[in-house]
């Protein structure tokens, strides 16, 4: 009798042919599918090769183009039917939104080794303002051209410009997250689509003005290297410490580092379920902070981790900072390429302009900063400091540390150092602009003043050892 009740209930809710049950998995495999045509792209083509472009944006660019082509012929959104569940533009951006923090957080969970002096500290701390000095300047020029446009261009969105250092500095699932919420409660027409173009032209500009920059290097014999030295297998130590549980005991490792994912992601779900109870009216930005949450539970599992095994309580290290990494570049991956797969062209035909002028301001102002601030406060390792930020800032993280290869393979300078840990001096600083991009569809110029004083402060903070310096004694 419960066999029959079971097969009953089956049959009348769904069957396994349906395309409900199909699309999302054939969504997934066409995503994956385009990361591994990309790649065989990058390896054929010399342009792509010495691009620099990541495999995940040709891969997203790649997937949009088929789109733009079916749309055109068939007159329907590609991802929009039966074969894809008939919503596959809405899980495009949902996968978009839940890998950013997923990713976060296997990077928060991820083991960290060595002390820190005095000088590392301060570095750490530069280079969090630097990333935060940067969003404001961003914010600045995006803010400002969009308010001037807006004067222009009828049913242009004057607070648009904002999403540059969302979509530049913060990368795909941030931009999502605030177009989506400058759609949703502002009117903001195509706001998902803007940001995420945004982002996929910061991207752009991290590979073009990487090149760029690269080649010049290379002129003045600073790279002396063949791009393919890097290249090499992992020894046994880095995949596996002494002190780990086996890779395939009662439960496999892979699975148990997943396990921790998505338990913390769980408890930052139900911490926003609650405040988005108690504060109604916040709901839609306590959602668009889903990775801060992540981030934060995150760090509190690595430090309870931590504390166990000081205390000897916990005697094997069940945290793998190999398989971490891995499981973080698969999710930023699969952010950018469904982010940008994601794209509706249709509704940003009245913003290209605008657009396009966004993307050439904030990369050549990002350019120019950067390298500023890297020559002016780490003198010892400018360019490898300039390259990881400026990859950051216009892509992700891995955009930064894949230019940074170029020039240090080994990461013998601190660089890479410095673009992890600066995340926490970065969020400390730059939590008060998140905020402050709330209020700017209401008051755009006041928020452009409340940016200009913030960037003030910033570069007081970031050069104050240069504006303050220290008296030698005597």
């Amino acid at each position: 009798m419960p066999f029959r009740v079971r097969k009953q209930i089956r049959v009348e809710n769904f069957n396994f042919w349906d395309s409900d049950v199909w699309g999302f998995f054939n969504l997934l495999a066409i995503l994956l599918l385009s990361l591994l045509a990309a790649n065989v792209l990058k390896k054929v083509i010399p342009f792509l090769h010495y691009s620099l472009i990541p495999t995940s944006v040709l891969g997203g660019i790649l997937l949009l183009l088929v789109s733009l082509i079916y749309e055109g012929i068939a007159g329907t959104r590609f991802f929009d039917t039966a074969f894809f569940g008939g919503n596959g533009s809405g899980t495009l951006e949902i996968l978009t939104y839940h890998a950013l923090a997923l990713g976060f957080i296997a990077t928060t969970l991820k083991p960290s080794d060595g002390k820190m002096t005095k000088e590392r500290n301060v570095e750490i701390i530069n280079t969090g303002a630097t990333t935060v000095a940067t969003y404001l300047l961003q914010g600045i020029l995006g803010l400002g051209i969009t308010l001037l446009a807006s004067l222009a261009v009828k049913g242009m969105f004057s607070a648009a410009g904002v999403l540059l250092p969302f979509g530049f500095g913060q990368g795909t699932g941030q931009a999502l997250n605030w177009g989506n919420v400058y759609e949703t409660e502002n009117g903001f027409v195509g706001g998902r689509s803007f940001g995420l173009t945004i982002a996929a032209l910061g991207f752009l500009s991290a590979s073009v003005g990487g090149v760029i920059h690269l080649n010049i290097l290379r002129r003045r014999g600073k790279i002396l290297r063949d791009r393919n030295a890097s290249e090499k297998a992992l020894s046994s130590e880095e995949i596996q410490g002494s002190d780990e549980i086996p890779m395939n005991g009662s439960i496999d490792k892979l699975t148990f580092q997943l396990v921790l994912i998505f338990a913390v992601y769980l408890i930052a779900y139900l911490v926003m379920k609650v405040l988005g109870n108690l504060l109604p009216s916040l709901q839609s930005i306590l959602y668009g902070f889903n990775f801060l949450f992540g981030v934060i539970f995150a760090s509190v599992v690595k430090a309870l981790n931590n504390f166990l095994r000081k205390k000897k309580i916990v005697e094997k290290q069940y945290i793998n900072p190999f398989l971490m990494t891995r499981l973080s570049g698969f999710f930023f991956d699969l952010m950018i390429v469904a982010g940008v797969a994601a794209i509706r062209i249709d509704v940003l035909k009245n913003y290209w302009l605008v657009i396009v002028i966004l993307a050439l301001v904030g990369a050549l102002s990002t350019y120019f900063y950067n390298h500023f601030v890297a020559k002016t406060l780490f003198p010892g390792y400018t360019e490898e400091q300039f390259m990881v930020m400026y990859g950051m800032l216009t892509g992700t993280a891995s955009t930064g540390i894949i230019l940074l290869r170029e020039m240090d393979p080994e990461f013998r300078t601190p660089a890479a150092d410095n673009l992890v840990y600066q995340n926490f001096p970065a969020m400390i600083f730059g939590f008060p602009m998140m905020l402050i991009a709330a209020v700017a569809p209401e008051r755009p110029v006041f928020t452009l003043i409340v940016l200009v004083g913030f960037f003030a402060v910033m570069n007081l903070i970031l050069f104050r050892s240069k504006i303050f310096p220290k008296r030698k004694k005597g």
